[in-house]
């Protein structure tokens, strides 16, 4: 049940309240707390050892904060192991990319589908007869429609470690994409790429949005791409909310613009 103080305003999906987060002396994370909207694209930007990561592996179970709570459907999912926050319905990528590179594009965005496989023993899938060859057969409907939609097709049987950096990001998006979440929590998904590649995964992500998936929170360095595509932006520093707002009242933040933006706003507004 929400804790003491939750107010679900009615379009919310999670909420992070108060977050405190140390690794001995350091502060990773300070009284951390933003709320993300359904059907929106929420960025977490900041320079390196802000707290960007730090908050993503606090939603998502990998790290246990010692004071504050997330709530997730107005369900305090703090205390929860990360296998059981996924089944709720939060999926996740990293910074660097955890795909099987000796798989082929469809069996790494199957491996995300054992979460949905919740009929089949593990005598019938050794056996594979009965329900386990008829669900498999569906899992893999779904990953079929996975990767039309997100143009892998040239790729679905090559073996995902000989692919180009741009489009094994693309499966890994895809491989959290096939966990079926209803908010997704991308780190620095467009990191290594070119500036096509990121044209090509902001209008995937801008596509997962409208047709997947109805929320996002993303972490990003390219503030030309956060600009673009949040409809919210959270700023972080030493660990510390310092601004939050729509891309526009962001960009004309002037401690934003001096501590982080500096002249590449400047110049895109002048």
């Amino acid at each position: 049940m929400p804790g003491i103080g939750y107010q679900d305003s009615g379009n919310e999906i999670l909420r992070v309240q108060d977050l405190q987060l140390s690794f001995g002396g350091v502060q990773a994370l300070n009284n951390l707390s933003f709320k993300v909207q359904k059907g929106q694209i929420t960025a977490i930007i900041g320079p390196n050892g802000s707290g960007k990561t730090c908050a993503l592996n606090s939603i998502s179970g990998f790290y246990r904060p010692q004071n504050g709570k997330v709530f997730f459907n107005g369900n305090d999912i703090t205390k929860l192991q990360p296998e059981k926050i996924t089944r709720l319905g939060i999926g996740r990528t990293f910074q660097n990319i955890e795909l099987y590179p000796s798989l082929n594009c469809v069996d790494n965005l199957m491996v995300a589908r054992h979460i949905r496989m919740s009929r089949t023993s593990g005598v019938t899938g050794f056996l594979y007869f009965g329900w386990a060859h008829a669900e498999e057969i569906m899992q893999r409907e779904k990953v079929e429609e996975i990767i039309d939609f997100l143009k892998l097709e040239a790729v679905r049987k090559m073996a995902v470690g000989a692919l180009p950096y741009g489009i094994r990001k693309r499966i890994d998006l895809g491989r959290c994409l096939a966990l079926e979440p209803e908010i997704m929590l991308l780190d620095e998904p467009m990191s290594g790429m070119n500036l096509e590649e990121k044209e090509d995964m902001s209008r995937f992500i801008l596509d997962i949005v409208e047709e997947k998936v109805p929320s996002v929170v993303l972490v990003e360095h390219d503030m030309g791409v956060v600009m673009d595509i949040a409809d919210e932006i959270i700023v972080l520093d030493f660990g510390r909310k310092i601004a939050e707002g729509t891309p526009t009242e962001v960009r004309g933040n002037q401690k934003v613009i001096e501590a982080y933006l500096g002249s590449t706003i400047k110049q895109n507004t002048s």
